[in-house]
């Protein structure tokens, strides 16, 4: 693949996703791009991608996909962002819905890879909330990748991702064989996966309600364009009063003024 055709590829995958490579990714898209034409049978990138452009299915962009956005996770990943969800906003969520008489909590972990947040929250939840009367929640996990969602739904690990688990969460949450630890049915009970691209204007429009969404180390594959669109619907997305979680390295406030920065004490968070 040379340089030109990857700057072809690229844009094409920008315009259908409002994902990313930029030039120094090069590399990494060619090997990955260079084993699915192999795959698919493709003579020469050039027939690879005129077939990309004309299949109605996307099967074919969604197979490119899933290699180029594979993303290594763990449970409790950023674990002070997660000590601030749960000791600090959670209780204002609850606070909250008692004053309004709102017993429904909505979460959504967007860019879910294979699961270890939104199981990672389930558990927070099940935690914090065992003694709170009639509160019901559920996670909302998404991921443009159908691989990882399928993995996720699963919810089969190795030890290597739940290394951070607290040893009576992984007795209370997981069945454990010989190699894998098994997430039980109660923690999947309330998480609901499946596929969404993050600038699909329909299918975000759909995306209403939520009180706090989770999207950490997503919007670093976006460009600015993207992120603000991303960015804004978030921000139709929440409830007033709302919470948006970002990876440790990322800042709302350079892509957006829109959102506001609260100072915790495990944490800064951005809310509505």
């Amino acid at each position: 693949m040379t340089f030109e055709e990857f700057i072809k590829l690229r844009d094409f995958i920008y315009k259908k996703t409002g994902i990313y490579f930029e030039d120094q990714k090069m590399y990494y898209v060619k090997n990955r791009v260079e084993d699915h034409i192999e795959f698919t049978g493709h003579e020469n990138f050039k027939s690879y991608f005129s077939w990309l452009k004309f299949d109605n299915t996307e099967h074919g962009l969604q197979e490119l996909l899933n290699a180029l956005t594979v993303n290594e996770t763990y449970f409790f990943r950023e674990y002070y962002q997660l000590k601030c969800f749960a000791e600090e906003v959670l209780p204002e969520i609850v606070e909250r819905k008692e004053k309004e008489n709102n017993k429904e909590i909505k979460i959504w972990s967007a860019g879910c890879s294979t699961g270890e947040e939104p199981y990672t929250l389930a558990m927070i939840m099940e935690e914090m909330l065992e003694h709170v009367n009639d509160i019901k929640w559920k996670i909302y996990a998404t991921d443009i990748n159908t691989d990882v969602l399928k993995k996720a739904k699963q919810g089969l690990y190795l030890e290597r991702s739940i290394r951070l688990v607290p040893e009576e969460y992984k007795k209370r949450y997981f069945y454990h064989n010989d190699q894998y630890y098994e997430v039980i049915p109660k923690l999947k009970k309330n998480i609901i996966f499946f596929q969404l691209n993050l600038i699909d204007t329909v299918e975000m429009q759909k995306m209403r309600n939520f009180d706090v969404i989770f999207c950490r180390n997503v919007l670093i594959y976006f460009d600015d364009v993207s992120r603000r669109q991303v960015a804004i619907y978030f921000y139709e997305t929440l409830l007033d009063g709302g919470y948006i979680f970002l990876g440790h390295s990322e800042s709302m406030s350079r892509i957006t003024p829109i959102f506001k920065l609260r100072k915790y004490k495990n944490a800064y968070i951005y809310t509505k």
